[in-house]
């Protein structure tokens, strides 16, 4: 009896850690170039009290079921859907999206390199082209002052009116991931490499599946709210039921200590 009480409150862990994940992916549902992440379940292991395909008689006999009592569930891992978000028209010439698998590639201030779906870039005081944060991209784009007319091109042509003259100012190139489920979330809607990503491959815009850009866009979280909340109106229900297990076990322990 004891064995379902813990079977119950694996129940309950793991709908719990469903709950966070879904909360954080709703609370995200605003939030550019956010990828949601779903849970992956995994029961646990088993009790063998007489195994699948054991002897049953001395002619040899098979017994074509066992008997197992499962201990529970866990959460094997909890992953990343990469699917595509929406575009939003902003209207400002340096906020750019992805339609497509690449990423942009952000130097951090510790040198490292991180990478991200989130477009809104604007320009430092030395006309350096930097995210919100104010960390460059790479490669580096600067916009010499009093250029106009700035223009970013499908395949990541920048360039802008200098002088009255247009002027070619770089190109944004975009990484491309075997895994892009195995990204390293650090938050501020960045991401690094892992082993389990493999190594980058720096592609133009609009090569090797990479995507092409939008200039004066930005790409939506691909959070679907109505399913999100769906499956945490399921996942409530199931951590009901097994609470309601712990108690129906509770009682009938009860009982036998009153009965001994």
């Amino acid at each position: 009896m004891m064995q379902a009480l813990r079977i119950a409150a694996t129940g309950m862990h793991a709908q719990q850690l469903n709950v966070d994940v879904l909360s954080n992916n709703i609370a995200n549902l605003n939030t550019t170039g956010f990828k949601q992440s779903n849970p992956a379940f995994q029961d646990l292991v088993y009790n063998t009290i007489k195994g699948v395909g054991a002897i049953t008689s001395a002619a040899g006999t098979i017994a074509p079921t066992g008997v197992q009592i499962g201990y529970g569930v866990g959460i094997g891992s909890v992953y990343k859907i990469m699917e595509q978000g929406t575009l939003n028209n902003t209207g400002n010439d340096l906020d750019i999206a992805v339609s497509g698998r690449g990423f942009l590639k952000i130097t951090m201030p510790d040198g490292t390199t991180s990478y991200t779906r989130d477009g809104s870039l604007s320009v430092n005081a030395d006309g350096d082209v930097v995210t919100k944060e104010g960390y460059s991209i790479d490669p580096a784009i600067n916009i010499p002052t009093g250029a106009t007319d700035i223009t970013i091109t499908g395949t990541g042509i920048v360039s802008a009116k200098v002088d009255n003259t247009v002027t070619e100012l770089g190109t944004i190139t975009l990484s491309m991931f075997v895994n892009e489920a195995g990204l390293e979330n650090i938050g501020d809607n960045k991401y690094l490499e892992t082993i389990a990503s493999g190594t980058p491959a720096d592609v133009n815009p609009g090569e090797s599946g990479s995507g092409t850009i939008t200039q004066g866009f930005l790409e939506a979280s691909n959070v679907d709210a109505i399913e999100s909340i769906t499956r945490l109106i399921t996942a409530q229900r199931a951590y009901e039921l097994n609470s309601r297990v712990i108690s129906t076990a509770d009682e009938m322990l009860s009982t036998l200590s009153q009965i001994s």
